[in-house]
């Protein structure tokens, strides 16, 4: 199953949640900030003990403070605040649903892969989002936090 909502991903209750991270595991900014803000420290920490994490690969950790079980940082760029092309977002949503299956988890949420500071257009971002949610068995919730991401996101589910 697929679904959008419009919030804070930080507050949803579910397996795991993605953070659309660098290749440092460095929660500075974004979304990622926002993960580590209300999880605590020890995210980031377990992040860049298992860095360098390559575009395309992805690892996961404790959820510290979360109401989520784990954290999967799938890189969506190498260096922190990067502008990346369209395809890092498939190799990250790849890399995160593999990591997600090999964990036997069952839901997940994601956020918007490299549509904030990576540069990446909402509307290019959702379409290959759902292309590769659609190819997984796992409960897949996509978590817009603003409305044009939100309303690119719902445009593709349909």
């Amino acid at each position: 199953m697929i679904t959008v909502k419009k919030g804070d991903i930080t507050k949803e209750r579910c397996d795991a949640i993605v953070n659309p991270a660098n290749s440092y595991g460095t929660m500075g900014g974004g979304v990622a900030l926002a993960i580590k803000k209300s999880g605590g420290d020890i995210i980031e920490q377990q992040a860049m003990d298992k860095a360098p994490i390559k575009v395309g690969e992805a690892v996961i950790t404790i959820s510290g403070k979360l109401p989520c079980r784990f954290v999967i940082h799938a890189p969506t760029m190498e260096k922190p605040a990067e502008k990346i092309p369209p395809e890092n977002v498939r190799k990250a949503m790849r890399a995160a649903l593999e990591c997600a299956r090999a964990h036997k988890l069952k839901s997940i949420a994601i956020p918007g892969m490299g549509t904030g500071v990576g540069g990446v257009r909402y509307g290019d971002a959702a379409m290959i989002m759902v292309e590769e949610a659609r190819k997984c068995s796992i409960d897949v919730v996509f978590v817009a936090y603003g409305q044009e991401l939100y309303r690119a996101l719902e445009s593709e589910l349909k």
